[in-house]
């Protein structure tokens, strides 16, 4: 005979409405039948890591808005965006639906950095800006990501995110170093108002202090 397991719809059974347990209305749902006829069905459902909640408030904290695309079911996402404080929660995506939704936000002018492991996420990743896959995941989503994380830590991703910040940030003081010596000096120097001595002082000077400040980033406090 046929036998299926997976999604409600794909065993083509229907849970009884009359269901106490609110596990069923949040758990990942995996149903069996034989033949058309329904044999049983299982409520999936992982727990949160430990570190995850205070890896997304970091990242709240620097204006970072953060979504979750699923292909679970709508209300085992809610439950987990309700748990972290995440206002965005899409659940029921096929992997068409999650890199639509990423070209989406980048249309809207959004810089979009998506973090998957499975095969599924593979299209999102490909979509986004920048992209993370775990450790451990799908061949396909490390292959299509940007960079992998090798720790199973949503503050690695925290960490990598905040660092590229700080050194966005440096790179633009670097380049108004770099711009005001020059701008200033060359008219200078083309005028006769600094003889050569004095030029290539000033030119040293402005590479050290270019040097300097890139040299900041190894003291710089990730929160």
């Amino acid at each position: 005979g046929l036998v299926k397991a997976g999604k409600l719809d794909f065993a083509e059974l229907k849970l009884p409405e009359n269901l106490s347990d609110d596990v069923w209305r949040i758990a990942s749902i995996v149903a069996v039948s034989a033949n058309g006829k329904p044999i049983g069905a299982f409520a999936l459902a992982d727990a949160l890591k430990t570190d995850t909640a205070e890896a997304i408030g970091r990242l709240k904290k620097h204006h970072i808005d953060v979504y979750i695309m699923s292909g679970d079911n709508q209300g085992t996402v809610e439950y987990v965006a309700k748990q972290l404080g995440i206002a965005h929660a899409f659940g029921n995506m096929s992997p068409r639906d999650k890199a639509a939704e990423v070209q989406k936000l980048k249309a809207a002018g959004k810089t979009v950095a998506m973090v998957g492991d499975g095969i599924n996420d593979a299209p999102a990743l490909a979509a986004a800006n920048v992209s993370f896959a775990m450790k451990g995941g799908a061949d396909v989503a490390e292959h299509t990501a940007s960079a992998t994380l090798m720790q199973h830590s949503v503050n690695q991703l925290a960490d990598a995110l905040l660092v590229s910040q700080a050194t966005l940030k440096n790179i633009k003081q670097n380049l108004f170093f770099a711009f005001f010596y020059n701008i200033l000096g060359i008219p200078l120097a083309a005028l006769g108002f600094l003889n050569p001595v004095i030029a290539g002082a000033a030119m040293a000077a402005s590479s050290v202090s270019v040097l300097s400040n890139a040299l900041r980033l190894k003291r710089v406090k990730i929160e």
